[in-house]
């Protein structure tokens, strides 16, 4: 079934609750449901039917905001079988690799699903994601986590297959391949022999060390363009009258991101431009 975007709420959707303190739940609808907390209970019956962003009271008179999840929230909370990609990464790999309406993506390294979610609502009805996982148990997260929040909507455009990517790989064409494993210089072949010229590699690593390594691979194998590589990081605000000031906590290093650009066949990039050694002028 999926989650529906907007309406009352019903029977079977996911809800989240935030209290006054922002503690969050995430709780699914049924007739004769109840969500019990310290706090007091709250029948589902006082949601199904009401709008979203409607409040509902706990019997111990709690006030609690109710929303349907938005996908960077229903990734945080999914189960897991492997770590997730957080939403600030998968924000920036669909909008730094372009991942468009209507594109063919390769995902190898599925994880949870997280990235798969982004990658197949950005793609939308008319694209397709074929995703590579090599570890089965890993997949079966993955595939329960992407059906229950897409239902049976991503059948047509989605296919999960269970092993390596090098191994199985049998598209081509393809416009942007997503690698996300201990080892993405393993797959630069195998996505350079399945990109599109000018389709996108993007690598998702952890370490500086993988990040090197990625790097000269994709730099070395002669069918890209220089390799981009950088990190983000998220910092919230505190924002209260003239109490203006940056959280405590922030989101610091999660992963680095690499991303090159596939060369026409037999074309070679032009030479990279140095510094010479002892000089700041450029070349």
């Amino acid at each position: 079934m999926g989650f529906r975007r907007h309406g009352p709420f019903r029977a079977g959707d996911q809800v989240q609750l935030t209290d006054p303190k922002n503690k969050r739940h995430t709780i699914t609808l049924k007739e004769d449901g109840v969500f019990h907390t310290h706090k007091g209970a709250i029948p589902h019956s006082d949601l199904i039917g009401q709008p979203e962003g409607s409040v509902v009271r706990s019997s111990g008179g709690t006030q609690y905001l109710a929303f349907r999840h938005l996908l960077q929230d229903y990734t945080l909370v999914m189960p897991r079988g492997a770590a997730v990609i957080y939403p600030k990464d998968a924000s920036m790999i669909v909008g730094m690799a372009d991942i468009f309406p209507g594109a063919r993506v390769v995902e190898a390294g599925v994880g949870s699903g997280a990235l798969t979610c982004f990658l197949l609502r950005a793609v939308g009805p008319e694209g397709h994601v074929t995703s590579y996982e090599r570890r089965e148990d890993f997949a079966d997260v993955a595939r329960k986590n992407v059906e229950k929040f897409y239902g049976e909507s991503m059948e047509d455009n989605w296919r999960l297959v269970v092993g390596d990517l090098v191994g199985s790989i049998d598209e081509i064409d393809v416009d942007r391949v997503i690698l996300d494993m201990l080892a993405p210089w393993e797959c630069v072949d195998a996505a350079a022999k399945a990109l599109t010229p000018g389709g996108v590699i993007c690598c998702y690593v952890a370490t500086t060390t993988q990040m090197s390594k990625t790097v000269e691979v994709i730099r070395d194998h002669g069918c890209f363009t220089e390799p981009h590589a950088w990190e983000t990081l998220v910092r919230d605000w505190h924002v209260e009258g003239l109490a203006v000031r940056p959280d405590h906590r922030m989101i610091g290093h999660t992963g680095f991101l690499v991303t090159a650009r596939r060369m026409a066949d037999g074309v070679t990039p032009p030479p990279r431009r140095r510094r010479p050694k002892g000089t700041t002028e450029e070349l």
